[in-house]
């Protein structure tokens, strides 16, 4: 079996707990306005790698990893379902920590045999970065091309599965940077029961350069990065209104 790899990065340190090996699949349904690896969109194009070809580096370095683990990301790692799972059950034999890094899009629970997909690497998966794009689905829809609905509901059903969840939300002024939208991630936090850590991440034009060089307008040129207290004071708003549901009566 063969997967599109983009490419692999050998000392992740903010994908996951440790140091991580992490691996870049090619291929995105999302088209975010504040993407920073527009060479990731395409499905099907990057290097063709086999589960040998991509855990070599991996292997090779096995104790500087020890503490970590392997994570996805990309792209979507999720398009490519099967070629995930049998990485996964590679890494599961030699009791690995393994890590999702996801938008939660490819969840589809009117389709069988994608859901059958989905629990085999669920069975495998220790760990989900769930990117929370927006909590308005029109503006998710603005910023995504897609609507949240299936993002929301893929939470739902990790929260069901008892699988463990860091939710990272990035904070744009003018799309997501509003305290109604934080508060209400909050409040949505508070209904699942597996939220183990939060990541509030400010917006940065570092992929501006990508789009240049492969022809896109950058969406957002005028759009200010917000600082890292910005970050801060966005999570400390959803933390309050997570805490804030989380005791509220009934």
């Amino acid at each position: 079996m063969k997967g599109f790899i983009h490419s692999i990065e050998s000392c992740g340190t903010v994908d996951g707990p440790g140091i991580r090996y992490v691996i870049f699949f090619q291929g995105c349904p999302m088209r975010c306005l504040y993407c920073h690896n527009p060479d990731t969109w395409e499905p099907r194009t990057g290097k063709t790698m086999s589960v040998d070809e991509v855990l070599d580096g991996f292997y090779s370095n096995l104790p500087f990893y020890r503490s970590g683990g392997v994570t996805v990301t990309g792209g979507e790692p999720m398009m490519q379902m099967e070629f995930l799972t049998e990485l996964f059950r590679n890494l599961k034999k030699h009791d690995i920590h393994t890590c999702v890094d996801t938008s939660g899009i490819m969840f589809n629970p009117n389709n069988e045999i994608s859901m059958k997909q989905l629990d085999q690497l669920l069975s495998l998966t220790d760990l989900i970065l769930l990117d929370i794009k927006h909590m308005d689905d029109r503006r998710h829809k603005v910023l995504t091309g897609h609507s949240n609905e299936r993002v929301l509901d893929f939470a739902r059903y990790l929260d069901e599965r008892q699988i463990p969840v860091w939710i990272r939300h990035v904070i744009v002024p003018g799309i997501t940077f509003y305290k109604e939208y934080l508060q209400e991630l909050g409040r949505f936090m508070a209904e699942l029961g597996n939220i183990k850590a939060l990541d509030v991440l400010p917006y940065h034009s570092m992929g501006r350069s990508k789009y240049e060089s492969m022809g896109y307008d950058y969406p957002l040129k005028d759009t200010k990065e917000p600082s890292k207290e910005d970050a801060e004071a966005a999570r400390t708003v959803i933390l309050s209104a997570y805490k804030a549901a989380k005791e509220a009566p009934g």
